[in-house]
C-alpha cells in the first residue's frame, strides 16, 4: 500500500492536469502542474524499496525528474528569462538521464560508430531547427538543447539494439522518443509554427507519458541483477 499510494497520487494528479487543459482551466493545470514530478519521483523511489538498487543511478533517475519539477515550474511563468531557465533545467535533467542511459549503452562502442552516429544526430538537430524556424538569440541554446535530446535518444537506442534486457530499454527509447516530442510541440507553439486544439493538452500527456516511460524503465535499469 505505501508503494503504491505516491503512484496513485501522481496519476490522479497527471489526469487532473491534462482534463484541466481539455477543459481550458489553464489556471488549475497551472497549480496541480509543480506537483507532477515530485509526486513521480516518490514513486519511484517508493517502487525502489524491497529491490537491491544501484543509489548511484537511482539518484541520477531522481535528480533528472527534480531538473524537470523546477524546469516546469519556471515555464508556468511567462517571459524569455522563465523559457530559458525552464529549458536550462530540463537540459541538465536530460544530462542526467543520458548518464544513467548512456553510461550503460556506450559501453564498447568504438569511434567508428560514433562517427557513423554523429552526422545522424546533428541531421536530427538541423530538421528541428529548420522545422520549427528556430532563429535569433535562441538558435544556439535550442540547437545545444535539441543536440542533447537527440543524445538521450542514442542512448537509449543503444541499449536497446545491444543489450539483452530490451523491455526495460525499449521503454526508455519510446519515452525519449515522445519526450522530443512533446519539447517539439512547446517549441513550435512558442515560435508559433503549430497551433490546434488541445495542443497543451498533447503536450502534457505526452511528456507525462514519456516521463513515466523513462521513470519505469530507468528504475528497471537501476535494479541489480
Amino acid at each position: 500500500m505505501l508503494k503504491r499510494f505516491p503512484i496513485f497520487l501522481f496519476i490522479v494528479a497527471s489526469v487532473v492536469n491534462v482534463a484541466a487543459w481539455i477543459w481550458g482551466q489553464s489556471a488549475l493545470a497551472a497549480l496541480v502542474k509543480p506537483a507532477l514530478m515530485p509526486l513521480l519521483s516518490l514513486s519511484t523511489v517508493a517502487c525502489a524499496l524491497g529491490y537491491r538498487v544501484d543509489r548511484r543511478l537511482l539518484g541520477w533517475l531522481v535528480a533528472a525528474q527534480l531538473f524537470g519539477f523546477l524546469g516546469d515550474t519556471l515555464l508556468i511563468r511567462e517571459g524569455f528569462i522563465f523559457f530559458a531557465s525552464g529549458i536550462g533545467a530540463f537540459l541538465i535533467g536530460h544530462i542526467f538521464y543520458i548518464s544513467l542511459f548512456g553510461g550503460r549503452s556506450w559501453k564498447g562502442l568504438s569511434w567508428k560508430e560514433w562517427v557513423i552516429s554523429l552526422p545522424f544526430m546533428m541531421g536530427g538537430v538541423y530538421g528541428l531547427v529548420r522545422l520549427l524556424k528556430i532563429s535569433g538569440d535562441l538558435l544556439v541554446p535550442m540547437a545545444v538543447y535539441g543536440f542533447m535530446l537527440m543524445l538521450l535518444i542514442f542512448s537509449t537506442l543503444c541499449g536497446l539494439i545491444r543489450f539483452r534486457h530490451r523491455g526495460a530499454w525499449a521503454l526508455v527509447f519510446l519515452g525519449a522518443l515522445l519526450f522530443t516530442f512533446s519539447d517539439a510541440l512547446i517549441a513550435a507553439e512558442t515560435f508559433e509554427v503549430v497551433s490546434f486544439p488541445l495542443l497543451d493538452a498533447t503536450i502534457m500527456f505526452t511528456y507525462l507519458l514519456a516521463q513515466s516511460l523513462l521513470a519505469i524503465g530507468g528504475l528497471r535499469l537501476c535494479v541489480k541483477r
